[in-house]
């Protein structure tokens, strides 16, 4: 049976672009939430072979040291002709210092070396998984993702990661050219664009009171 998240919650995560998504998409069911940053939690090593699970991890990792429940996020981009990569190490690929410039030329780079120059050849999607864990052990669990093909030189300044080299299938911008109601809004305010936006509405079906 599905549970309802009510009272406090804790963001297990540390990633500064991610904690303010998760916020916009909680706050209007009435949620307080609090970071793992904030609290100064431990960030787990995520030891999985797959978003879902890397989301269960960080979001046990939290409910067992707050004895709250806890959201987590496991997300990242898979690009076709890099067979798959770089997937579950989206953040990895960014280094300790979190350079996604750096990452972005680097799939670049890849790309250009497997000859992957018209838009046909440089498809990839973002996945994200969303768990929500309790003290007890009791999981909820959903997964979604966004379709879209990767453009270089990377466009616009919004959003985080990967998002300004990624086009979205059926728009003209990208996902750093959009604003964030555009991207992760949901109706009737915005389009439920991302993976984040269309994983957290499955969640929201089966865990938060309706808006």
């Amino acid at each position: 049976m599905h549970r309802r998240i009510t009272g406090k919650l804790v963001i297990a995560t540390h990633n500064p672009g991610k904690l303010a998504e998760m916020r916009e998409l909680l706050a209007p069911h009435g949620v307080e939430a609090v970071s793992a940053g904030e609290l100064g939690l431990a960030e787990p090593d995520e030891t999985g072979n797959d978003f879902r699970s890397n989301a269960a991890i960080k979001a046990i990792a939290a409910a067992q040291a707050t004895r709250l429940p806890a959201f987590a996020d496991d997300s990242g981009i898979v690009v076709d002709a890099l067979d798959g990569a770089p997937g579950i190490y989206s953040a990895r690929w960014a280094g300790p210092t979190k350079d996604f410039n750096a990452a972005m030329a680097q799939i670049e780079r890849l790309l250009q070396e497997r000859g992957a120059t018209t838009p046909d050849k440089r498809r990839a999607h973002f996945v994200s998984a969303l768990c929500v864990a309790w003290p007890d052990d009791h999981l909820e669990e959903v997964e979604a993702r966004v379709d879209g093909t990767l453009v270089w030189p990377p466009r616009g300044t919004a959003g985080f990661g990967y998002d300004p080299m990624f086009l979205p299938d059926g728009h003209s911008r990208t996902f750093g050219e959009m604003e964030s109601i555009e991207k992760h809004g949901l109706p009737p305010l915005g389009l439920g664009l991302s993976h984040r936006a269309r994983a957290f509405v499955k969640l929201a079906e089966i865990c938060l009171e309706p808006r």
